[in-house]
């Protein structure tokens, strides 16, 4: 059976350079990327942002996905390590709480270059490799729209009153708490919603978790959008002028133009891309990430999640 596992590259700024973070295994007398094992119930994103806290001290947001390593175990299992790029914050570097353990003897700060020569296994250097297209690009620092589904709701013929008032069921109301974390990985500042009952179900999990507040818009519902007074463009532009990462509930028809939107103002994307991210399950979302020093660069990166269910 594959073995998954999530882990970042975690990196700051310091004197107008790029420093990258590695870490020593002791038991392996090891230098890597931080990195672990996904838990029963989690995303992979969920998995790294846990993974580098317990193994670094560090509280991250994910940014951009920078791909797969896979390789062979000494017990002949498979290994699959998902990666993404994560600047830490000044706040975050600062309240940072490492303390060596059995498993890491210590974290290192230090420039790219050199995390190339150190690391002890190229996989982890092809995965710098990639992190270096970012900078090479110009695109390091990014933000992201994260466009979601609204979780399971009751069915319109099972429901005796207007369609907007639908509520979610209970696997819906799981499903919205079920995402949270997922959600949260990637660190939004700001909740748009649809003003639908089934979307602001969705969304009020998160609100609470994260203490942040949801603006309910009529702009993106559904029912605006069947009758021709939405204005998806203008939500979304809006979003992507403030440069901060944000997640935006709607409904299933609403969401590809959602997201096909948010490759205009990005200035412009591949269309399969776009198509693929606005076809989302219920409670499914997908982060389209975007450049904060060159936002009309395109979208950087598309990923796609949905929600891990433990019966």
């Amino acid at each position: 059976m594959t073995v998954y596992a999530a882990g970042a590259v975690c990196w700051r700024v310091t004197n107008g350079k790029v420093r990258i973070l590695v870490i020593h295994r002791a038991q392996r007398n090891d230098v890597s990327l931080p990195k672990g094992k996904v838990e029963a119930g989690e995303t992979l994103p969920e998995t790294a942002v846990r993974e580098v806290l317990e193994e670094t001290g560090l509280a991250i947001d994910l940014g951009v996905p920078l791909g797969v390593t896979s390789y062979t175990m000494p017990n002949n299992r498979d290994k699959v390590v998902y990666y993404w790029a994560a600047e830490v914050s000044p706040e975050s570097f600062a309240a940072s709480s490492f303390e060596p353990s059995e498993e890491v003897a210590g974290c290192e700060w230090m420039s790219l270059r050199k995390a190339k020569k150190t690391l002890s296994y190229e996989r982890d250097v092809e995965v710098l490799e990639r992190f270096q297209l970012l900078i090479d690009q110009g695109v390091l620092r990014t933000f992201s729209i994260i466009a979601l589904r609204h979780a399971k709701t009751i069915p319109g013929s099972e429901f005796d009153g207007p369609d907007a008032l639908r509520p979610l069921t209970h696997r819906g109301r799981t499903e919205a708490n079920v995402i949270v974390p997922s959600l949260r990985a990637f660190g939004p500042s700001v909740l748009v919603s649809s003003t639908a009952r089934r979307c602001i179900e969705t969304v009020t999990p998160f609100s609470e978790a994260a203490e942040v507040r949801v603006r309910k818009t009529p702009l993106i519902s559904q029912d605006a959008f069947e009758d021709g007074t939405s204005d998806v463009r203008h939500v979304v532009a809006k979003r992507v002028r403030k440069l901060t990462s944000a997640i935006v509930c709607a409904h299933g028809p609403v969401l590809p133009e959602i997201v096909r939107e948010v490759g205009l103002a990005a200035g412009g994307t591949r269309q399969a891309s776009l198509s693929r991210a606005g076809d989302l399950p219920v409670a499914g979302f997908s982060v389209l990430h975007l450049s904060v020093d060159q936002p009309g660069s395109g979208i950087i990166a598309i990923e796609t999640h949905v929600p891990q269910l433990v019966s």
